[in-house]
């Protein structure tokens, strides 16, 4: 059953901000599932290898916090119930990603970006636009979103050094459950976005990812 229902709109604007507030805060999130990477043995990197393998991680992780945003800003102005409960469960399956990307950063010894609130805010408000849009353009914007999610996620691992094992099983994981969000939103109904909306998606991702991996 959905959480939000039989809840106010306002109730799940308060609702979302705590649910933001736990998105953003290190270590505030639990996995339903064990890491894929658990199980990896562990492989020492050079300075030089371990520095990228952090910041790939590390966009991954924001990547992560956004898609907490939007599913949750959609959640909150979503039409129709069920689709209003796609969207949390979907979020729901995301906090998987979010806290085995936060493990492994945390094991390389560093830390998720700086920017992630100011992520988080972004997102939530162009989720919640998708919903007020209509149901058919929200699923649309889930299954493009997913669509380049993916894309970004099949290049980090040709990146990824061969021999990190941890961080390929958490991506290779990734990249599953994303297609199949993507899937399940285009079934659902989800219209195709015109072009403009979707250049301007790669570009806003292509800005933080170029913010990410630094900071």
């Amino acid at each position: 059953m959905s959480r939000t229902t039989n809840h106010s709109f306002v109730d799940r604007l308060l609702i979302g901000f705590d649910e933001a507030l736990r998105t953003c805060v290190p270590g505030s999130s639990q996995a339903g599932r064990e890491s894929p990477g658990q199980a990896q043995p562990e492989t020492e990197l050079d300075e030089s290898r371990a520095r990228d393998v952090v910041g790939l991680m590390r966009i991954n992780h924001t990547g992560e916090v956004c898609a907490q945003a939007l599913y949750r800003g959609q959640a909150a102005t979503a039409n129709l119930g069920e689709v209003r409960e796609a969207m949390e469960e979907a979020a729901a399956e995301e906090i998987d990603h979010l806290v085995w990307c936060e493990q492994r950063l945390d094991a390389l010894g560093s830390r998720p970006s700086l920017f992630n609130p100011l992520w988080y805010g972004m997102s939530f408000g162009l989720g919640a636009v998708a919903g007020l849009a209509g149901d058919r353009w929200s699923l649309g914007f889930v299954a493009e979103t997913e669509k380049q999610v993916c894309e970004h996620l099949e290049d980090h691992l040709r990146k990824l050094p061969e021999d990190d094992g941890k961080s390929r099983a958490i991506l290779e994981q990734m990249l599953i459950d994303e297609e199949k969000h993507g899937t399940t939103a285009k079934q659902a109904g989800g219209a195709d976005l015109p072009a403009p909306v979707r250049s301007a998606m790669t570009a806003m991702a292509g800005i933080m990812k170029q913010v990410t991996y630094r900071i």
